[in-house]
This record gives C-alpha cells, structure tokens and sequence, in this order.
C-alpha cells in the first residue's frame, strides 16, 4: 500500500491538481484556473482530431492483433515438436525486447523512407513514383499500425498459445469423434473455452495501445499532415514539453485516464468469462 500511494496515487492526484492550475514549473505564479483547462477542453479541435486517432488506431490496431495472433498461436499449437514451437514463439516474440524508439527509427528511415525506404523501392520497382508517406494521412497511419503489430505481436502469440493448449484435450478428441473438423473444433470449443484468455488479451492489449507513444513520435512528431495521426499521448507530451501548457496537457492526460478505464470497464463487462471447464 505504501509502495502504490507513492508511485501510483501520489501523482495521479498531483496531475489532477495541476489539470486545475495555469501551471509551468518555470514561472514562479501559476494562477488557479478552476475547470478552466477542462473547458477548453470541449472547444479544442485538436483534442477531439486527437481522440479520434486514437479511437481508429486502438480499434483497427487491436482487432489485427487478436486476429493475426489468435490464427499464428494456433498454427504453431499444431507443430509435431515442442522444441519447434518455441523456437516459432521465440522468433516472434524477439521485436517485443528490442527498444521500441529504436525499432521506430528503423522502420521509418529504412522502410518507408522517402528516399531509400523499402516500401518506396518496391513502388519503383513496378514503375510507380516515390512517395513521401509522412506527408499522407490514413497512408501513414496504416504504416503505424503494421509496425505497431510487428513490435507487439509476440506477447499474445505467448498468451494465446497458452491458453489453447490449456484447453483439456478431453472436448477436442470427443468433437473429433463425432465427426467434427478442424476448424469447426476450434471455433466452436477451443475458442469459447479460451474465454478467459481472450478477455484478458483484449482488455490489457486495448489499454495498452491506448497509451502507445514511442511510434508516434518517432514516425510524426507534430502529429502528421493536418494532424492526421496525432494522437492523444503525442498531444500530451507536445502541449507539455513543447508549448509548455502543463495545466492543459494534465487535463488531456485526465481526459486519457477516463477513457482508457471506461473502455476497459466496458470490456471487462461485455467479455467476462466462467473461469471453469464445467
């Protein structure tokens, strides 16, 4: 309880306090503004550009992962050999240890460079003409979200490998019997009795992709063309670090907080699962 008053309920309720101040740590008077910040707030173009962003990145990011993870765990469940599966899982789950902003680099510079990317050098190829991505929008989102994917996959690849060989064996060999196919089993058994698993997956991957950052500010740090992929987070850091407008950027992060926990809330609900076989 300490340990989580320190490092968890002390500076949440710091951040609350500045959301109602004018507040920069270098001016000697940061005058109270009330709900001044939250007004704001509503009337913010941005704010609400920002919100949308992150809405359409957590859902199209989200539903690819649980989908490409969900179909590469039960693909490396049915390998002959443990020793293989591993190995698969290993590979897969590599990009999740490696340094996000420097992962972030990589792809931006050497595979959707305007210049000397990958993606530019396939589009020559087939005799198109280079494109600078960081100047599109939906374009370079989409960009955003497969490299998000490939960075993250690996964790509920582990997860969801997991939770289908923890489905007892029992219910798949009596489908089997009774002239059931592979895919009828999966879908109709083992998916349903992974429910427990996958609430999980969804519920944690969703909060999580809420609070990416790392590659977007790499990718476009003022939020792309006409804001196009600015997110909430990349709003926070730029009110704050950039304008200096701490107050307000706490009020945006309150606002994060509320969405993030009503949306998990809502999950949490909508998929909760038995958490017995019976």
């Amino acid at each position: 309880m300490v340990f989580l008053g320190i490092f968890v309920m002390i500076p949440i309720l710091y951040g609350l306090g500045i959301s109602l101040y004018d507040y920069n740590p270098a001016n000697s008077r940061n005058p109270f503004l009330g709900l001044a910040n939250y007004r704001r707030l509503i009337r913010d173009e941005v704010f609400w550009k920002a919100v949308g962003n992150t809405v359409f990145f957590c859902v199209a990011a989200v539903s690819a992962n649980i989908v490409v993870t969900l179909f590469l765990a039960k693909l490396i469940s049915v390998l002959p050999s443990k020793g293989l599966k591993t190995v698969f899982r290993t590979i897969f789950f590599i990009p999740c240890i490696a340094p996000m902003v420097g992962t972030a680099m990589i792809w931006k510079y050497g595979i959707i460079g305007t210049e000397n990317g990958v993606v530019n050098q396939i589009v020559q190829f087939f005799g198109g003409t280079p494109k600078n991505w960081f100047m599109t929008g939906l374009p370079l989102m989409m960009f955003i979200i497969l490299y998000t994917l490939w960075a993250d996959i690996g964790y509920n690849i582990v997860l969801f490998s997991a939770g289908i060989e923890g489905v007892p064996k029992e219910f798949d060999e009596a489908a089997a019997i009774d002239g059931a196919g592979a895919i009828r089993r999966f879908l109709s058994i083992k998916l349903p009795l992974m429910g427990r698993t996958f609430a999980f997956v969804a519920v944690m991957t969703m909060a999580n992709y809420f609070q990416m950052f790392a590659q977007f500010r790499v990718f476009a740090p003022d939020g792309g063309m006409n804001d196009s992929v600015m997110v909430l987070t990349n709003y926070i850091y730029k009110t704050s670090f950039v304008s200096f407008h701490m107050g307000y950027a706490s009020a945006v992060a309150a606002a994060l907080f509320v969405i993030v926990f009503a949306v998990a809330m809502i999950q949490n609900k909508m998929m909760r699962a038995d958490w017995s076989y019976e």
